[in-house]
C-alpha cells in the first residue's frame, strides 16, 4: 500500500523549514511531499482548496497531514469543505485551533494588521471551522516559550506556550492526542523527538511508542 505525507506549513513560511522534517519522514519509509500556498493572499478556505487540489495529484493510497500552525487551520477548512479525503492520519503542530492572541493583538491596529494579510479571514482569530467530530486529530505543542512573535510583540500568552501559541490555544475539545513537548513554536519543526513521535502517530494513531 503507497502512503504519502503532506507537509503543511504556516503563516509567513514558505515549506522549506519542513524539509527536516520531511527528510526523517522519508528515513521512515514514508514518501514526503511539501505543500505551498500564499499564506497572507490567500484566506485559509481559498488555500483549503488549492489543498485538495494538490492531494489530487498523489499517487497513494493512504495520504496523511501534518501540518503547522496556520498550516493546521487550513486543514480545518479542507475537511469542512472538502470532507472526502483519502484514508490517512492528520498531525498538528502548535495549530491555534482555539484563535490565535498573537493574532488578535496585531489585528487590533492598523500599524500591525497587515503582518496578518487574508489568514485571519475565519481563520487565525478562531472564528474558523471546527474541526469534523469523529475524524482522530493529534496535536504537538510546545512548552518552550522563550522566543518567538509572542514575546518579540510583548502578548501576554498563558503560560505554558512556545513563544507564539499558548497551549490552551492548541486544545481543542476534538483534539484526540496531545502531545507537550518542550521546544519552541520554530523550533519543535527541528527537534528528532517531535519527528519521532509523529511517525509513532502515522504508524499507530498515538504518540507513545
Amino acid at each position: 500500500m503507497r502512503e504519502a505525507v503532506v507537509l503543511i506549513h504556516g503563516i509567513w513560511m514558505t515549506g522549506l523549514e519542513l524539509r527536516p522534517l520531511a527528510s526523517r519522514l522519508g528515513a521512515a519509509g514514508y514518501a514526503a511531499h511539501l505543500f505551498h500556498y500564499p499564506s497572507l493572499r490567500g484566506t485559509p478556505a481559498a488555500n483549503a482548496a488549492r489543498l485538495t487540489a494538490f492531494l489530487a495529484t498523489l499517487d497513494a493510497q493512504v495520504v496523511h497531514l501534518v501540518a503547522h500552525s496556520l498550516g493546521g487551520v487550513v486543514l480545518c477548512h479542507l475537511f469542512h469543505d472538502f470532507a472526502v479525503q483519502r484514508p490517512g492520519r492528520v498531525v498538528m503542530l502548535g495549530s491555534p485551533l482555539r484563535g490565535s492572541a498573537v493574532a488578535r493583538q496585531l489585528n487590533r491596529w492598523w500599524v500591525t494588521r497587515w503582518l496578518l494579510g487574508r489568514s485571519v479571514s475565519r481563520g487565525l482569530l478562531g472564528d474558523g471551522p471546527r474541526w469534523p467530530a469523529g475524524r482522530p486529530l493529534g496535536m504537538i505543542a510546545g512548552t518552550r516559550g522563550w522566543m518567538g512573535i509572542g514575546v518579540l510583540s510583548g502578548v501576554q500568552l498563558p503560560r505554558p506556550h512556545d513563544g507564539t501559541v499558548a497551549l490552551i490555544e492548541t486544545d481543542a475539545a476534538e483534539v484526540t492526542d496531545h502531545l507537550q513537548v518542550p521546544y519552541g513554536h520554530f523550533g519543535m519543526l527541528f527537534a528528532a523527538p517531535v519527528a519521532d513521535a509523529v511517525v509513532n502517530y502515522l504508524r499507530r494513531g498515538r504518540f507513545d511508542a
